[in-house]
């Protein structure tokens, strides 16, 4: 029929709604525009660039190695100790970073949230995977250090990939959580500082969780990132604590913390643009 016009009605959910994830891939390219966004936003005007991508993991490893590797005689499974915690450091600091920048992500964003409509869920999306460039940029000087220091990955550096998707699950999932909180609640912002600061002393990112005997080894892998930093060490460095049961367990909080933190996130969803 000629002059009919579509007219599409967008309405507020209520309960428990479904992800709708095809709704995401269709908005694929808006995603793709968010990251770029965030990563020259990050370095926007800064004097060093993605050189901060290196200073911070590179000074606390160094801090890490005088403190507790020199002083401390903390055990490191046999690994010189500097690259031992660098290892650890890596995925940490993607994982610490990526929380940090997407639990503000909703707050920092309300101009565009209110004014015109697409999947809110790709604004903390795209500020987790936007941290894999400074990722990729520390994990080259950790390339250059296992060459320094003569080591050369085993066979088990085939799971590295599969390491890295834990981490981004567990940061993005942790961020869920967070931001769509952050927007009800402003106090989250006030708290996140302290919550990252106390979940970096509960992963052993200075020691080994080789420390603990099972099942609180086990136990302790509640914590995903148990398993990612234990999990890069024995892929890349070759340790002998084995990482399996430490995976699975983070494995399986990592996917609960993220299905049920999307499923929160889209509870909420509806109201973010009249609270924000």
């Amino acid at each position: 029929m000629e002059g009919h016009v579509e007219v599409i009605r967008i309405e507020p959910s209520r309960g428990w709604v479904s992800l709708q994830l095809k709704e995401l891939w269709a908005y694929r390219e808006l995603l793709y525009f968010l990251i770029w966004r965030d990563v020259k936003v990050r370095y926007k005007q800064t004097a060093l660039g993605v050189g901060w991508a290196v200073i911070q993991p590179v000074t606390t490893m160094i801090v890490f190695s005088v403190f507790f590797g020199r002083l401390g005689k903390i055990p490191s499974d046999g690994i010189p100790y500097p690259i031992f915690a660098y290892a650890a450091l890596v995925p940490w600091t993607f994982f610490a970073q990526g929380m940090g920048q997407a639990s503000n992500s909703l707050v920092g964003s309300a101009n565009l949230i209110k004014k015109v409509y697409f999947p809110r869920l790709s604004v903390p999306i795209a500020s987790v995977t936007s941290g894999i460039i400074d990722f990729s940029i520390a994990f080259v000087i950790l390339l250059g250090m296992m060459l320094y220091y003569g080591i050369l990955p085993t066979l088990n550096v085939i799971w590295l990939p599969c390491l890295l998707v834990l981490t981004v699950v567990t940061s993005l999932g942790v961020s869920l959580w967070l931001s769509a909180l952050n927007v009800q609640f402003r106090d989250v912002r006030h708290v996140l500082p302290f919550l990252i600061q106390l979940w970096f002393f509960a992963t052993p990112v200075a020691y080994p969780s080789s420390l603990l005997s099972e099942p609180w080894r086990t136990l302790y892998s509640l914590n995903p990132m148990v398993g990612v930093v234990e999990g890069f060490r024995w892929a890349l460095l070759g340790t002998e604590t084995a990482p399996g049961p430490m995976l699975i367990v983070s494995s399986l909080t990592a996917l609960a913390l993220l299905v049920g933190g999307a499923f929160y996130f889209r509870r909420l969803e509806k109201t973010f643009a009249d609270v924000i």
